[in-house]
């Protein structure tokens, strides 16, 4: 107490607030340490919050994989559904194609034998209309004289006696020139057939070519089962590189031993199928392979059209065909017609023209060159809209080829008119080629149908008792009632025949028509 009075009220108040500095200093520093150590707190709780958050992402991501590659799965399965439907529609497209171009085929044959029976009727018309002209004027100077006769004869009256002679002159006119057009018919149907008989026979002889009827070869061998696995690839990537690289449609089906290869284009295919056989040998399937064996075997091809093209052209002695003229003569090797190698129909139809137009003392150089050529559309009609002798005269035009032969290769099917003699040759050349025996198959009911179709419409005429079709549908046997059918009408049922089976039928080469006109007569002795 001493000790405090003698200290002094001073002293204390510094004291205390010497004290009270302290404790305000204690309070702060305890202040920092317990925000330190929230703050730590909080960091650590920040981290843990991130670190789950990054395992939540992390799952989150596994799950939008595999949902991802569920979703890619199921798209593959669709894509190769659709891929597979679409094959099938190709193949159908490629079917009707095919069916269409052959009913193309006929279609043109038929328009150029009308053409040529038309230019035959035309001028055995004007001859007619020669001859009728004269009879017209023998026939008026007759009636003139039989009208004056009968004035003074008989006591009719002009109406009743021109009634009467025009009955008379018009069955004996109608009678005379049934006769006189069928003498006129037949000498100049005598004369035209011994005349082209003549040159056509005398071509096929000196130019005799074996039976051309082949198929294209478009299915591959395997050694097992197993090798179809192989060839498709994990998820397809083998069969998709396979058929990127070649432009074909590999199809893989049940069936034990072999795979299809289908494709517009023969050259194409043939290039897929070759590679397809080497892959087989070699083993290694995988796409970085096949993209180098497609491309080795595509050259391979390629020199090999090439050279086909040039061998053909040796063999027609046709000199100064451009390299890519010859590889499209080359591609036609790969390319058949119902059956006929178009590039051996080629050959054949160069040297028939070459001896046809011999014969009638023509350029055989031209002719052959142009029959060689006249097909050589149908090596790029996959690939170009037309007709195959306007897709061919367009490509002709770019290697400066002479009118003679572009007008031969537009007009061999009498699409335009023909502006010079070789064209009607290359078209009579390409129609024996194509309608000789065994030169094209035909399909048993189409055959069949054709066969009862023509013998139907004989049938269906006057007069006609039974009819019969033979030599395999080239010539049509028609057997008519004498006491209905007269010599004279006998030859106007035979050509009206003829003409039915010209509008309303479609068939190769030509049908020759033979009418029987026959009178029995049978008694018996008893």
């Amino acid at each position: 107490m001493d000790i405090l009075m003698e200290i002094g009220p001073t002293t204390v108040a510094g004291a205390v607030f010497v004290g009270l500095l302290l404790g305000g200093c204690l309070v702060a520093i305890g202040y920092q340490i317990v925000s330190r150590a929230r703050s730590k707190s909080l960091a650590q709780d920040r981290q843990r919050q991130i670190d789950s958050a990054e395992k939540e992402a992390e799952n989150i991501i596994k799950s939008a994989q595999i949902d991802a590659a569920a979703e890619v799965i199921r798209k593959r399965e669709e894509f190769t559904n659709q891929a597979n439907k679409t094959r099938a529609e190709l193949h159908e497209i490629e079917l009707r194609l095919s069916k269409h171009e052959d009913a193309l085929d006929r279609q043109a044959d038929l328009l150029q034998q009308r053409e040529k029976t038309a230019k035959q009727q035309e001028q055995e018309v004007e001859r007619k209309q020669r001859n009728v002209d004269l009879k017209e004027k023998e026939l008026s100077s007759l009636l003139a004289q039989q009208k004056n006769q009968l004035l003074k004869i008989t006591a009719m009256d002009v109406a009743e006696a021109r009634e009467l002679l025009l009955k008379r002159l018009e069955d004996e006119c109608e009678h005379e020139m049934s006769g006189l057009i069928q003498r006129k018919v037949d000498e100049a149907t005598e004369s035209a057939d011994e005349k082209s008989r003549e040159i056509i026979s005398t071509a096929i002889q000196r130019y005799a070519a074996e039976q051309t009827c082949e198929a294209t070869v478009s299915t591959v061998d395997i050694p097992n089962d197993d090798m179809k696995g192989r060839i498709i690839g994990r998820e397809g990537r083998n069969i998709r590189a396979f058929e990127k690289a070649t432009g074909v449609d590999v199809i893989v089906d049940d069936t034990p031993g072999l795979i299809v290869v289908s494709g517009f284009s023969p050259v194409r295919r043939e290039v897929a199928r070759l590679s397809m056989e080497k892959l087989i040998q070699d083993g290694r399937i995988h796409p970085s392979r096949i993209e180098e064996l497609v491309a080795q075997t595509r050259k391979e091809v390629n020199n090999k059209v090439l050279q086909i093209g040039k061998d053909a052209s040796v063999e027609t002695n046709v000199r100064g065909l451009n390299n890519k003229i010859l590889s499209m003569l080359g591609a036609l090797s790969y390319r058949t017609s119902f059956g006929q190698n178009v590039l051996r129909h080629s050959v054949e139809v160069a040297f028939l023209s070459q001896v046809m137009s011999d014969e009638l003392g023509l350029d055989g150089s031209i002719a052959r060159r142009a029959g060689l050529l006249h097909d050589i559309g149908k090596a790029i009609d996959h690939e170009v809209e037309g007709s195959h002798p306007v897709i061919g005269v367009n490509f002709l035009k770019r290697f400066n080829e002479s009118a003679i032969i572009l007008n031969a290769v537009a007009g061999h099917h009498g699409d335009i008119p023909a502006d010079n003699p070789y064209t009607p040759l290359v078209a009579a050349a390409d129609a024996i080629s194509a309608s000789r025996p065994g030169a094209r198959r035909e399909t048993l009911e189409r055959y069949i149908k054709r066969l009862e179709q023509l013998e139907e419409i004989a049938a269906g005429f006057k007069g006609v008792e039974s009819a019969y079709a033979i030599q395999a549908g080239r010539e049509i046997r028609v057997i008519v009632n004498a006491g209905e059918v007269d010599d004279e009408a006998a030859m106007k049922v035979a050509r009206d025949i003829a003409n039915k089976i010209q509008n309303e039928m479609t068939y190769p080469g030509e049908i020759q028509v033979t009418l029987l006109r026959e009178v029995r007569c049978i008694e018996y002795a008893k």
